[in-house]
Protein backbone atom coordinates (compact mmCIF):
# COMPACT_ATOMS: atom_id res chain seq x y z
CA UNK A 1 0.00 0.00 0.00
CA UNK A 2 1.24 3.55 -0.57
CA UNK A 3 1.64 6.02 1.41
CA UNK A 4 -0.52 8.10 0.14
CA UNK A 5 -3.19 5.50 0.55
CA UNK A 6 -2.17 4.70 4.16
CA UNK A 7 -2.50 8.52 4.94
CA UNK A 8 -5.74 8.71 3.02
CA UNK A 9 -7.37 5.87 4.48
CA UNK A 10 -6.09 7.11 7.86
CA UNK A 11 -7.96 10.33 7.48
CA UNK A 12 -11.09 8.36 6.61
CA UNK A 13 -11.58 6.14 9.22
CA UNK A 14 -10.36 9.09 11.50
CA UNK A 15 -13.39 11.10 9.88
CA UNK A 16 -15.45 7.62 10.42
CA UNK A 17 -14.85 7.02 14.18
CA UNK A 18 -15.47 11.08 15.14
CA UNK A 19 -19.45 10.83 16.19
CA UNK A 20 -22.15 8.72 16.15
CA UNK A 21 -24.59 9.73 13.06
CA UNK A 22 -27.04 7.67 13.83
CA UNK A 23 -28.48 4.58 16.67
CA UNK A 24 -26.92 1.46 15.38
CA UNK A 25 -28.34 -1.79 17.24
CA UNK A 26 -26.74 -3.82 19.51
CA UNK A 27 -24.49 -6.45 17.13
CA UNK A 28 -24.12 -10.28 17.93
CA UNK A 29 -20.42 -12.12 17.99
CA UNK A 30 -20.59 -12.83 14.33
CA UNK A 31 -21.85 -9.52 13.13
CA UNK A 32 -19.04 -7.88 14.60
CA UNK A 33 -16.80 -10.37 13.49
CA UNK A 34 -18.21 -9.83 9.65
CA UNK A 35 -18.78 -5.37 10.46
CA UNK A 36 -21.77 -4.82 10.01
CA UNK A 37 -25.02 -3.69 12.07
CA UNK A 38 -28.37 -5.39 12.10
CA UNK A 39 -30.16 -2.11 11.71
CA UNK A 40 -29.33 1.29 12.06
CA UNK A 41 -31.80 3.52 13.27
CA UNK A 42 -32.21 7.50 12.10
CA UNK A 43 -34.61 9.76 12.43
CA UNK A 44 -34.58 13.36 10.77
CA UNK A 45 -31.64 14.44 8.79
CA UNK A 46 -30.61 15.01 5.45
CA UNK A 47 -31.19 11.17 3.16
CA UNK A 48 -28.40 11.08 0.73
CA UNK A 49 -28.93 8.45 -1.87
CA UNK A 50 -25.63 7.63 -3.33
CA UNK A 51 -25.09 5.81 -6.87
CA UNK A 52 -22.85 2.53 -7.02
CA UNK A 53 -19.11 3.88 -7.00
CA UNK A 54 -16.73 1.53 -8.89
CA UNK A 55 -13.26 2.90 -9.99
CA UNK A 56 -10.51 1.27 -12.70
CA UNK A 57 -7.94 4.18 -11.06
CA UNK A 58 -6.65 5.50 -8.08
CA UNK A 59 -6.67 9.03 -6.62
CA UNK A 60 -3.68 9.58 -8.57
CA UNK A 61 -4.72 8.34 -11.92
CA UNK A 62 -2.89 4.88 -11.64
CA UNK A 63 -4.56 1.88 -13.04
CA UNK A 64 -5.83 -0.23 -10.19
CA UNK A 65 -7.82 -2.81 -12.49
CA UNK A 66 -7.99 -6.29 -11.29
CA UNK A 67 -6.89 -4.64 -7.59
CA UNK A 68 -9.71 -5.48 -5.32
CA UNK A 69 -7.93 -3.86 -2.33
CA UNK A 70 -7.12 -0.69 -4.05
CA UNK A 71 -10.60 -0.65 -5.48
CA UNK A 72 -12.41 -0.97 -2.01
CA UNK A 73 -9.83 1.37 -0.49
CA UNK A 74 -10.46 3.79 -3.52
CA UNK A 75 -14.24 3.88 -3.32
CA UNK A 76 -14.49 4.40 0.50
CA UNK A 77 -12.60 7.81 -0.19
CA UNK A 78 -15.13 8.59 -3.02
CA UNK A 79 -17.72 8.10 -1.07
CA UNK A 80 -16.32 9.71 1.50
CA UNK A 81 -15.98 12.86 -0.77
CA UNK A 82 -19.76 12.22 -1.98
CA UNK A 83 -20.40 12.66 1.86
CA UNK A 84 -18.59 15.53 2.35
CA UNK A 85 -20.20 17.44 -0.71
CA UNK A 86 -23.33 16.68 1.35
CA UNK A 87 -22.31 18.23 4.57
CA UNK A 88 -20.73 14.88 6.00
CA UNK A 89 -18.15 12.23 5.97
CA UNK A 90 -17.97 8.66 5.65
CA UNK A 91 -19.67 8.34 9.34
CA UNK A 92 -22.66 9.39 7.93
CA UNK A 93 -23.28 6.02 6.03
CA UNK A 94 -25.84 4.56 7.40
CA UNK A 95 -26.64 1.21 4.65
CA UNK A 96 -24.47 -0.04 1.94
CA UNK A 97 -25.08 -2.55 -0.61
CA UNK A 98 -21.78 -4.90 -1.85
CA UNK A 99 -21.43 -6.05 -5.07
CA UNK A 100 -18.09 -8.55 -5.41
CA UNK A 101 -17.19 -10.51 -8.44
CA UNK A 102 -15.02 -12.91 -6.53
CA UNK A 103 -16.47 -15.02 -3.11
CA UNK A 104 -12.72 -15.25 -1.96
CA UNK A 105 -12.49 -11.64 -1.43
CA UNK A 106 -15.62 -11.35 1.09
CA UNK A 107 -13.12 -11.18 3.93
CA UNK A 108 -10.79 -8.96 2.83
CA UNK A 109 -13.46 -6.88 1.78
CA UNK A 110 -14.79 -7.37 5.77
CA UNK A 111 -11.21 -6.31 7.03
CA UNK A 112 -11.13 -3.43 5.38
CA UNK A 113 -14.93 -1.77 6.34
CA UNK A 114 -13.65 -2.44 9.59
CA UNK A 115 -11.08 -0.32 8.99
CA UNK A 116 -12.94 2.21 7.69
CA UNK A 117 -15.18 2.40 10.85
CA UNK A 118 -12.65 2.12 14.20
CA UNK A 119 -15.70 2.61 15.77
CA UNK A 120 -17.71 -0.15 15.46
CA UNK A 121 -20.45 1.81 14.13
CA UNK A 122 -21.09 -0.46 11.18
CA UNK A 123 -23.35 0.11 8.36
CA UNK A 124 -26.25 -2.08 7.96
CA UNK A 125 -24.76 -4.01 4.80
CA UNK A 126 -25.13 -6.89 1.99
CA UNK A 127 -22.96 -8.47 0.43
CA UNK A 128 -23.57 -10.08 -3.37
CA UNK A 129 -20.97 -11.75 -4.98
CA UNK A 130 -22.15 -11.23 -9.39
CA UNK A 131 -20.58 -12.59 -12.25
CA UNK A 132 -19.11 -9.20 -13.23
CA UNK A 133 -19.61 -5.26 -13.06
CA UNK A 134 -20.19 -2.69 -15.72
CA UNK A 135 -16.38 -2.70 -17.00
CA UNK A 136 -13.51 -5.33 -17.65
CA UNK A 137 -11.35 -5.33 -14.69
CA UNK A 138 -14.18 -3.71 -12.09
CA UNK A 139 -14.10 -6.19 -8.76
CA UNK A 140 -16.38 -4.58 -6.31
CA UNK A 141 -19.06 -1.86 -6.41
CA UNK A 142 -21.08 -0.23 -3.17
CA UNK A 143 -23.83 1.47 -3.11
CA UNK A 144 -24.90 3.55 -0.41
CA UNK A 145 -27.25 5.84 1.68
CA UNK A 146 -26.11 8.37 4.26
CA UNK A 147 -28.01 10.40 6.79
CA UNK A 148 -26.56 13.97 7.59
CA UNK A 149 -27.79 15.38 11.01
CA UNK A 150 -30.20 12.84 12.44
CA UNK A 151 -31.89 12.73 15.88
CA UNK A 152 -31.10 9.60 16.80
CA UNK A 153 -27.70 8.21 18.18
CA UNK A 154 -26.44 5.31 20.45
CA UNK A 155 -26.11 8.06 23.08
CA UNK A 156 -29.88 9.46 22.30
CA UNK A 157 -31.39 6.29 20.91
CA UNK A 158 -34.97 6.66 19.12
CA UNK A 159 -35.58 2.70 19.74
CA UNK A 160 -37.80 0.92 22.21
CA UNK A 161 -34.27 -0.34 23.20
Amino acid sequence: MSRSCLIGCVLIARSAGTASAAEYLEKNDMQKARAFSPAVIAQGGKTVYMAGQTTLADENGANIAGNFEAQARTIFKLMDRTLHRAGGSLKNLVTMTVFITDVRNGDRFVEIRKEMFPDGNFPGSALITVTGLARPGMLIEIQGIGVIGDNCSNEKPCSNR
